[in-house]
């Protein structure tokens, strides 16, 4: 395998991704450029330089993970990626101390006019009272978005003795109470009341240009921003019409719409009193060091076959959400399988039941893990990021009911699967901590573990019909690894299901030699990834 590292990372990373693969350093690219080689390679690395668009993402053939070494990924283009199935992770951690680190650097250089001052006192001048500053202490501090840099922030900010407002609709109230710093519910209430307002929010269809024009005005005058989160937050013509016009005192920004070609941006042109750095936020090596290393040990890690801490388009595999219920996952995405290919006719919807200790936990991992073992069955190339997407174009219906009645094992999936000819329903549960087990397939009782060859053969209950079918299959010199005979007891004894494990895959001329058995049904060959 070959992952290619671009855009000037940290030479770290591909000491690591070479314990793997073949690590590849090339500098940064254009699209055209990158088109051209991308198909070779397994990962792809980068920094903010590199735009990672559908067409590069098309012409990546072999592309199994993209990393961002970095928290942003507008850089990337997310629904390409999704919908070829390759996972996009981040460094969400990696420059928290430095982004925060700049911004208050910024607030606090803004404030005294340090940028100012230092290019005038090295010309020989000495211009003391032109450059009277403000102080940040007892002054009230927006902060738009209370994650890990917004937190960070807002605590300097805190202890230089500056009041907090905030406003994040992710954050309860509690959080920011708790913290000691004031919740606001709706931006309307923050703009006319901070002395300083600081974006700390990704860049997307509802934070894109979140100040403009209506909100600055909206804001007090005399009001200072600092924008180190993601160029395009800001308006920045209304920006510079603010700070022309005095409504904006001052502005300290690190992040622009286009980069690195600046030249057009009206923040570069404006008279108004101004502060700007070239994408500093992340820029020292610490930082630069960590989300090298946060990076690449996820794409190593994902190319051996591992999972990623960070992925950005699998919201339901973050591992505080994966811990929970990691040990039902493959028994999960086995229920799907089984389930869809015991079925005939087209897919309709997928209604999962969780109960047990399932019922007190986040199951949206496991939901996915049944999406995809339904859909493995009949789409080519599906995996954990793809296959919600997938599902959804499909126009299927998916969802996922929590019971808390009472069962017989610690914790257990009913999937209930419907298409346009019938309906089939299996439950999965564990016995004890690490044993998945088949418990029931259509109201027929089982305990079987899921394997990769399974038989499914109803027959009537009468003498030698395991000998029968154990004869055919012994004929065809398939194995039989473990059988259990699955009963229905709310029906008549008459009818039960042989549910047999083989050690290698049941061809149709044997599924026809077994369904002519006297008293046998049609019996059906699933295939697991178990």
């Amino acid at each position: 395998m070959k992952v290619l590292i671009t855009d000037k990372i940290n030479e770290t990373a591909k000491e690591i991704v070479d314990e793997v693969a073949q690590g590849v350093i090339l500098p940064t690219m254009s699209e055209e450029e990158l088109c051209k080689v991308i198909g070779e390679y397994d990962a792809l690395m980068v920094r903010s330089q590199t735009k990672v668009t559908p067409k590069v993402i098309e012409a990546g053939k072999n592309l199994k993970i993209i990393g961002r070494a970095g928290v942003g990924v507008d850089n990337i283009n997310l629904d390409a990626a999704t919908a070829k199935g390759i996972i996009v992770v981040n460094s969400p951690d990696g420059n928290t101390n430095a982004a925060a680190e700049h911004t208050v650097a910024l607030m606090l250089a803004m404030s005294r006019n340090i940028a100012k001052a230092a290019a005038s006192t090295k010309q020989g001048l000495w211009e003391r009272s032109k450059f009277t500053g403000h102080e940040v202490f007892g002054k009230v501090l927006g902060v738009i978005g209370f994650g890990k840099i917004g937190h960070h922030v807002a605590e300097a900010a805190k202890a230089l003795g500056m009041k907090i407002l905030v406003f994040d609709p992710y954050t309860t109230k509690e959080v920011v109470e708790k913290f000691g710093a004031k919740y606001v519910e709706n931006l309307d209430d923050l703009w006319p009341v901070c002395d300083y307002i600081t974006v700390h929010v990704p860049k997307n269809k509802e934070t894109l240009h979140m100040i403009n024009k209506e909100t600055i005005s909206k804001m007090k005058k005399g009001v200072r921003l600092i924008n180190c989160a993601r160029g395009g937050i800001i308006d920045e013509q209304a920006l510079a019409d603010a700070l022309e016009n005095g409504h904006v005192a001052q502005a300290a920004v690190d992040v622009y719409e286009n980069e690195p070609d600046i030249s057009g941006s009206a923040l570069v042109k404006t008279s108004g009193d101004i502060l700007l750095t070239p994408h500093l936020g992340a820029s020292t090596e610490e930082a630069q060091l960590n989300v090298a290393i946060d990076v690449a040990e996820q794409i190593r890690d994902v190319l051996a076959g591992g999972s990623a801490r960070s992925a950005v388009n699998i919201p339901s595999l973050k591992p505080e959400k994966l811990e929970p219920v990691k040990d039902y996952m493959q028994l999960a995405e086995n229920i799907g399988e089984l389930a869809m290919q015991m079925s005939t006719g087209s897919l309709k919807g997928i209604y999962i039941t969780v109960k047990g200790n399932l019922a007190d936990v986040d199951v949206s991992p496991l939901e996915t893990a049944v999406v995809k073992g339904v859909l493995s069955s009949f789409v080519n190339d599906v995996n954990f990021v793809n296959a919600p997407l997938i599902a959804k174009n499909k126009g299927l219906d998916v969802s996922t009911t929590k019971s808390r009645t009472s069962t017989d094992y610690i914790g257990s999936i009913t999937l209930k699967l419907v298409t346009e000819d019938q309906t089939n329903t299996v439950s999965g549960a564990l016995i004890a901590k690490d044993m998945p087990r088949i418990v029931k397939i259509n109201g027929y009782n089982a305990s079987i573990e899921p394997e990769k060859h399974m038989l499914l053969v109803p027959h009537e209950n009468k003498p030698a019909m395991v000998a029968k079918v154990a004869t055919v299959l012994g004929n065809k010199n398939i194995n039989i690894t473990r059988m259990n005979v699955a009963q229905n007891r709310a029906e008549a004894d008459n009818i039960s299901i042989m549910i047999i494990n083989t050690g290698s895959e049941v061809d149709t001329e044997t599924l026809k030699s077994i369904s002519a058995i006297d008293g046998i049904g049609s019996a059906k060959y699933i295939s697991l990834n178990a």
